[in-house]
Protein backbone atom coordinates (compact mmCIF):
# COMPACT_ATOMS: atom_id res chain seq x y z
CA UNK A 1 0.00 0.00 0.00
CA UNK A 2 1.29 3.67 -0.62
CA UNK A 3 1.69 5.25 2.15
CA UNK A 4 1.61 9.45 2.33
CA UNK A 5 4.89 11.39 3.52
CA UNK A 6 2.61 13.26 6.35
CA UNK A 7 0.44 11.81 8.99
CA UNK A 8 -3.34 12.51 8.14
CA UNK A 9 -4.12 10.63 11.01
CA UNK A 10 -3.74 13.10 13.75
CA UNK A 11 -6.56 15.23 15.15
CA UNK A 12 -5.69 18.21 13.68
CA UNK A 13 -6.71 16.64 9.79
CA UNK A 14 -8.49 18.79 8.08
CA UNK A 15 -12.34 18.08 7.98
CA UNK A 16 -13.85 15.09 9.57
CA UNK A 17 -11.33 12.95 10.41
CA UNK A 18 -13.23 9.68 9.32
CA UNK A 19 -14.37 11.44 5.64
CA UNK A 20 -10.62 12.62 5.29
CA UNK A 21 -9.28 8.91 6.25
CA UNK A 22 -11.86 7.72 3.59
CA UNK A 23 -10.47 10.32 0.56
CA UNK A 24 -6.82 8.94 1.47
CA UNK A 25 -7.79 5.61 1.29
CA UNK A 26 -9.45 6.00 -1.89
CA UNK A 27 -7.02 7.22 -3.04
CA UNK A 28 -4.37 5.26 -2.23
CA UNK A 29 -6.88 1.93 -3.30
CA UNK A 30 -7.22 3.78 -7.00
CA UNK A 31 -3.48 3.59 -6.63
CA UNK A 32 -3.47 -0.16 -5.68
CA UNK A 33 -5.93 -0.84 -8.25
CA UNK A 34 -3.84 0.94 -10.90
CA UNK A 35 -0.53 -1.19 -9.96
CA UNK A 36 -1.83 -4.67 -9.67
CA UNK A 37 -4.94 -4.72 -11.83
CA UNK A 38 -6.73 -5.99 -8.63
CA UNK A 39 -10.90 -5.35 -9.00
CA UNK A 40 -13.01 -2.69 -6.88
CA UNK A 41 -15.08 -5.47 -5.07
CA UNK A 42 -11.92 -6.98 -4.18
CA UNK A 43 -10.03 -3.31 -3.22
CA UNK A 44 -12.94 -2.53 -0.98
CA UNK A 45 -13.21 -5.50 0.96
CA UNK A 46 -9.56 -5.74 1.37
CA UNK A 47 -9.81 -2.44 2.42
CA UNK A 48 -12.53 -2.81 4.80
CA UNK A 49 -10.85 -5.59 6.28
CA UNK A 50 -7.00 -4.81 7.20
CA UNK A 51 -6.84 -1.23 6.60
CA UNK A 52 -9.94 1.12 7.25
CA UNK A 53 -9.00 2.39 10.39
CA UNK A 54 -5.92 0.15 10.86
CA UNK A 55 -2.24 0.79 11.58
CA UNK A 56 0.27 2.10 9.11
CA UNK A 57 3.87 1.89 9.85
CA UNK A 58 2.81 1.45 13.56
CA UNK A 59 0.11 4.82 13.64
CA UNK A 60 -3.05 3.98 14.59
CA UNK A 61 -5.18 5.62 12.14
CA UNK A 62 -8.85 7.16 12.50
CA UNK A 63 -11.78 4.86 11.26
CA UNK A 64 -12.64 5.55 7.62
CA UNK A 65 -16.22 6.65 6.68
CA UNK A 66 -16.58 3.11 4.72
CA UNK A 67 -19.71 4.51 3.51
CA UNK A 68 -17.88 7.70 1.38
CA UNK A 69 -14.90 4.98 0.67
CA UNK A 70 -16.47 2.62 -1.16
CA UNK A 71 -18.69 5.47 -2.67
CA UNK A 72 -15.95 7.65 -3.94
CA UNK A 73 -13.85 4.14 -5.05
CA UNK A 74 -16.67 2.49 -7.00
CA UNK A 75 -17.55 5.86 -8.44
CA UNK A 76 -14.48 6.80 -10.05
CA UNK A 77 -13.88 3.92 -10.85
CA UNK A 78 -17.47 3.67 -13.06
CA UNK A 79 -16.86 7.39 -13.83
CA UNK A 80 -13.62 6.97 -15.08
CA UNK A 81 -14.17 7.23 -19.20
CA UNK A 82 -15.97 10.39 -18.39
CA UNK A 83 -13.31 11.63 -16.17
CA UNK A 84 -9.88 11.05 -18.07
CA UNK A 85 -11.08 13.25 -21.49
CA UNK A 86 -11.84 16.07 -18.90
CA UNK A 87 -8.36 15.69 -17.17
CA UNK A 88 -6.67 15.03 -20.12
CA UNK A 89 -8.35 19.05 -21.15
CA UNK A 90 -6.14 20.02 -18.53
CA UNK A 91 -2.43 19.09 -19.39
CA UNK A 92 -0.42 21.01 -21.77
CA UNK A 93 0.37 20.09 -25.60
CA UNK A 94 2.19 17.07 -25.41
CA UNK A 95 1.04 15.77 -22.52
CA UNK A 96 -0.81 12.55 -21.61
CA UNK A 97 -2.96 11.59 -18.08
CA UNK A 98 -0.21 8.62 -18.60
CA UNK A 99 2.66 11.03 -17.84
CA UNK A 100 0.96 12.31 -14.72
CA UNK A 101 1.98 10.86 -11.56
CA UNK A 102 -0.22 7.86 -10.51
CA UNK A 103 -0.89 9.12 -7.16
CA UNK A 104 -2.10 12.48 -8.64
CA UNK A 105 -4.03 10.58 -11.16
CA UNK A 106 -5.96 8.72 -8.21
CA UNK A 107 -6.36 12.26 -6.25
CA UNK A 108 -7.92 13.95 -9.48
CA UNK A 109 -9.77 11.12 -10.71
CA UNK A 110 -11.44 10.93 -7.03
CA UNK A 111 -11.93 14.82 -6.30
CA UNK A 112 -13.25 14.94 -9.64
CA UNK A 113 -16.31 12.26 -9.29
CA UNK A 114 -16.95 14.21 -5.72
CA UNK A 115 -17.28 17.66 -7.66
CA UNK A 116 -19.58 16.11 -10.01
CA UNK A 117 -21.71 13.41 -8.88
CA UNK A 118 -21.64 14.47 -5.02
CA UNK A 119 -23.44 17.63 -4.72
CA UNK A 120 -24.56 16.98 -1.36
CA UNK A 121 -20.41 17.93 -0.29
CA UNK A 122 -19.48 21.30 -0.66
CA UNK A 123 -17.36 21.89 -3.34
CA UNK A 124 -14.72 23.59 -1.06
CA UNK A 125 -14.50 20.84 1.09
CA UNK A 126 -13.79 18.63 -1.56
CA UNK A 127 -11.00 20.92 -3.05
CA UNK A 128 -9.72 21.31 0.39
CA UNK A 129 -9.65 17.70 1.58
CA UNK A 130 -8.46 16.50 -1.58
CA UNK A 131 -5.10 19.39 -1.39
CA UNK A 132 -4.42 18.01 1.94
CA UNK A 133 -4.21 14.92 0.57
CA UNK A 134 -2.28 15.87 -2.03
CA UNK A 135 -0.05 17.66 0.27
CA UNK A 136 0.51 14.69 2.39
CA UNK A 137 2.05 13.04 -1.14
CA UNK A 138 3.74 15.78 -2.67
CA UNK A 139 6.43 18.59 -1.82
CA UNK A 140 6.87 19.71 -5.40
CA UNK A 141 4.53 21.52 -8.02
CA UNK A 142 2.04 18.85 -7.59
CA UNK A 143 -0.52 20.41 -5.52
CA UNK A 144 -0.39 23.64 -6.98
CA UNK A 145 -1.78 21.54 -9.96
CA UNK A 146 -4.40 19.34 -8.79
CA UNK A 147 -5.94 22.80 -7.31
CA UNK A 148 -5.75 24.35 -10.58
CA UNK A 149 -7.40 21.15 -12.07
CA UNK A 150 -10.24 21.11 -9.01
CA UNK A 151 -10.53 25.02 -9.12
CA UNK A 152 -11.45 24.60 -13.34
CA UNK A 153 -13.72 21.75 -12.64
CA UNK A 154 -14.76 23.31 -9.78
CA UNK A 155 -16.03 26.60 -11.94
CA UNK A 156 -17.97 24.14 -14.26
CA UNK A 157 -19.36 21.65 -12.64
CA UNK A 158 -20.52 23.80 -9.22
CA UNK A 159 -21.11 27.06 -11.47
CA UNK A 160 -24.18 27.57 -9.01
CA UNK A 161 -22.74 26.80 -5.63
CA UNK A 162 -19.29 29.19 -7.05
CA UNK A 163 -21.36 32.03 -7.52
CA UNK A 164 -23.34 31.74 -4.33
CA UNK A 165 -19.97 31.60 -2.20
Amino acid sequence: MMTAKNDLSTPGAAGAPARSAARLAAVQALYQMETTGQGVEATIREFEQFRLGGEVDGVKLHAADRKLFADVLRGTVESQDRLDPYLQTQLAEGWTLKRIDSIARAILRAALYELIRRPDIPYRVVIDEYLDVANAFFEGDEPKFINAVLDAAAEKARADERSGS
